[in-house]
C-alpha cells in the first residue's frame, strides 16, 4: 500500500528562484499587470480593470479558502472571468459592477475597499450579504471548475487524478486510506 506524502516540498533553491522570478515580473510587466501583494503571483488583465481582477482573486480566496493554495491558483481561476469579460460586454459589466458594489459595501462597513479589509470574517460577512445576487452566484459557480479542475492543485489535496487510464482504482490504491489509523 502506498502512503502519499501530501506535504508541500519547498527547497531553499526553489524559494529563492520563485522570489527572484517575482521580482523580475514586478519590474518588467507592462501596464495592466497585477502582482499579488505578499504572494508570488502575477497576471495580466485583458478586459477587466486591474483592481477588479485583484478583488476577484481575494473574493475567490474568501469563497473557497484553502491555506495550502497560493494566490496564484486563485488568479489562474480568475483569468477565466477576464476571458469571459473580453468575449462579452454583459460579462464585463457584471464583473465590474459586482466588484464596484462590493467595494461600496466594504467602504460603508469598513472604510476601505473589499480587498483591503483586513479580517477574513469581515470580508465573509460582506459576501454573505450579496450571496443571492447574480454576480456572487456566477463567481462561486465558475470557481468550482476553475479552481478544482486545475491538475496543479490536485496533489495539494491528495488527489492523484483519474485512474481509468492506469488500470482503475482497484490496482492503483483503492485502499490508500492514510487518514484512517492502522489497527
Amino acid at each position: 500500500m502506498r502512503i502519499p506524502d501530501k506535504r508541500v516540498k519547498l527547497s531553499r533553491r526553489r524559494l529563492l528562484g520563485s522570489g527572484g522570478a517575482s521580482l523580475v515580473a514586478m519590474t518588467i510587466l507592462p501596464g495592466g499587470a497585477i502582482v499579488g501583494a505578499g504572494s508570488a503571483w502575477a497576471a495580466h488583465a485583458q478586459a477587466l480593470q486591474p483592481t477588479t481582477f485583484a478583488t476577484l482573486v481575494q473574493m475567490s480566496r474568501d469563497i473557497y479558502p484553502h491555506d495550502r493554495l497560493a494566490d496564484g491558483f486563485y488568479a489562474k481561476a480568475v483569468e477565466t472571468f477576464d476571458q469571459a469579460a473580453a468575449a462579452s460586454a454583459d460579462d464585463k459589466a457584471l464583473f465590474e459592477a459586482g466588484v464596484a458594489g462590493l467595494d461600496r459595501a466594504a467602504q460603508a462597513a469598513q472604510g476601505v475597499a473589499y480587498a483591503q479589509v483586513g479580517w477574513e470574517r469581515d470580508r465573509t460577512a460582506l459576501l454573505q450579504a450579496i450571496e443571492s445576487e447574480a454576480f456572487f452566484q456566477r463567481v462561486r459557480a465558475s470557481l468550482v471548475t476553475g479552481l478544482y479542475n486545475n491538475p496543479e492543485v490536485w496533489p495539494l489535496f491528495g488527489y492523484e487524478g483519474e485512474s481509468a487510464s492506469q488500470g482503475g482504482y482497484l490496482y492503483r490504491g483503492f485502499d490508500d486510506i492514510d487518514w484512517l489509523g492502522k489497527n
